[in-house]
Formats: C-alpha cells, sequence, structure tokens
C-alpha cells in the first residue's frame, strides 16, 4: 500500500469509526477497557441502524446487543476494572 492509500485509508477509518480520547484514571485496564466501551458503542449504533432500516429483524438486533453486552461484560470482569 503506498503512502496515499495509507494516508486516505486512515482517514476513511477515522470518519467510520471515530475514537474519542480518554479522560478517565489512567492505568492500562482502563484505557483498555474504555476502548472496548467505544466499540461496543460503535457497534450498537451499527445494530441499531440496521434494525430500523429494516435489514435485520428486532430479535437478531436483539440477540446481537445482548451478545455484545456479555461480551463486555467479560472483559470488565477480565481487566478487574
Amino acid at each position: 500500500m503506498t503512502q496515499s492509500n495509507s494516508s486516505n485509508r486512515n482517514e476513511i477509518d477515522n470518519f467510520l469509526c471515530p475514537r474519542s480520547r480518554y479522560y478517565g484514571e489512567f492505568s492500562p485496564q482502563q484505557l483498555t477497557f474504555n476502548a472496548n466501551l467505544q466499540e461496543f458503542a460503535h457497534r450498537i449504533g451499527y445494530i441499531s441502524g440496521l434494525q430500523t432500516g429494516g435489514k435485520l429483524s428486532p430479535d437478531e438486533a436483539y440477540d446481537q446487543i445482548k451478545t455484545l453486552y456479555k461480551q463486555l461484560k467479560r472483559s470488565k470482569k477480565g481487566l478487574n476494572v
């Protein structure tokens, strides 16, 4: 990948998956959980949009959100946050 393509790809990634700065008390575990939480929120937005647009049934959306929440909960427990 050329420098130009790499730069364009980063811009697209930042637009589609923006990351917010972490302002809380710093520890590697807190920072990791914050990244996981942002990813969770981002995916929930996609699932909600797909369900609203008729691409996912309410039951499918619920099941996917439930699975994501369980993953986030395991992450929190595993990081001792």
